[in-house]
């Protein structure tokens, strides 16, 4: 995203795009994984950082513990610069806008309508999110643009669908509650995701940002991935987009790690992925057989899992 834009196993994830956006398409099309569906899927989506930003930076040690530890894609592109675009290509399968101000609506198919189709639950868990159901503009540091489902018509047009977008520390009480959705969108605010200096400076060194976007994940991210009760679960945790300088397959390159009882542990990949094939895996992770957009011809990530 520009800079002045926001966004149980485990996984973290950079897919790829399949002929939009930047990128041709990668691999044979294969259906959902053989194994049993997990019960949870993760998203949590970080910002504006390249692969080499990240990937062996001492100011993200714990990031890079998992990138170490469990399944790493090294051959992963974001589609588009500025943000909005790869969140729309994550959730709708195309980049629908570049405009980071968009303040129109989505009707295309997109990953709230195929969850909800096959009987699935879904949210979207925001920090610093306004309120319940919230589709309005930025309230710093909450960024809309990060927000994809606050553009469908599904979902901006049915006020109990909009109360699936909640703010991040419902998450907590949701699991306490045993309510957790099957999918879940986890956007950090944009002091805490890569995006802006932390606690609201004007001016700092790249690696408060990362540094910053590290602890959260440590804060809040780790007890989730070390929870019993999430043993049967899936997390994927991606970078929006590289600098605005690596425009690579539209992108640039970006770190995405995936990690849970369903990946394999000190896995690299080198295969070519965008984020169209992460939305893939989502929904064949879920046994969803909708897929939006260009996920329905992107190239499964199956050589992940277990």
């Amino acid at each position: 995203m520009s800079k002045h834009s926001a966004l149980p196993v485990i996984f973290f994830v950079l897919s790829a795009l399949a002929g939009c956006g930047g990128g041709g398409s990668n691999q044979t099309v294969t259906g959902p994984p053989a194994q049993s569906s997990p019960d949870h899927v993760f998203l949590i989506v970080l910002e504006n950082h390249g692969f080499s930003q990240v990937i062996g930076s001492a100011a993200m040690p714990y990031f890079n513990s998992l990138a170490a530890q469990h399944s790493l894609a090294t051959n992963y592109f974001a589609n588009t610069h500025p943000s909005i675009g790869n969140y729309f290509m994550l959730t709708t399968g195309q980049i629908v806008t570049n405009d980071d101000g968009f303040a129109g609506t989505v009707a295309d198919d997109n990953l709230a309508r195929a969850l909800t189709g096959a009987g699935k639950t879904w949210k979207a868990y925001l920090q610093s999110f306004p309120s319940v159901g919230y589709t309005g503009p930025d309230v710093y540091p909450y960024l809309k643009r990060h927000n994809p489902f606050s553009y469908f018509t599904d979902v901006v047009g049915s006020p109990a669908t909009a109360a699936n977008m909640v703010p991040f520390s419902q998450i907590f009480s949701d699991l306490g509650a045993g309510a957790l959705p099957r999918f879940a969108l986890i956007a950090p605010n944009a002091e805490n995701d890569g995006h802006d200096c932390p606690g609201g400076g004007s001016a700092c060194a790249d690696t408060d940002k990362l540094a910053a976007a590290d602890t959260w994940l440590q804060t809040n991210i780790n007890p989730l991935i070390t929870n019993a009760a999430l043993a049967n679960s899936v997390f994927i945790i991606t970078w929006d987009e590289a600098a605005d300088t690596d425009t690579a397959n539209g992108g640039g390159q970006v770190a995405t790690v995936l990690l849970g009882s369903h990946v394999k542990a000190a896995f690299r990949s080198a295969t070519f992925f965008q984020h169209q094939n992460t939305l893939r895996l989502i929904l064949d992770l879920l046994q969803v057989t909708d897929h939006p957009g260009s996920s329905a011809t992107a190239a499964s990530m199956n050589e992940f899992l277990q």
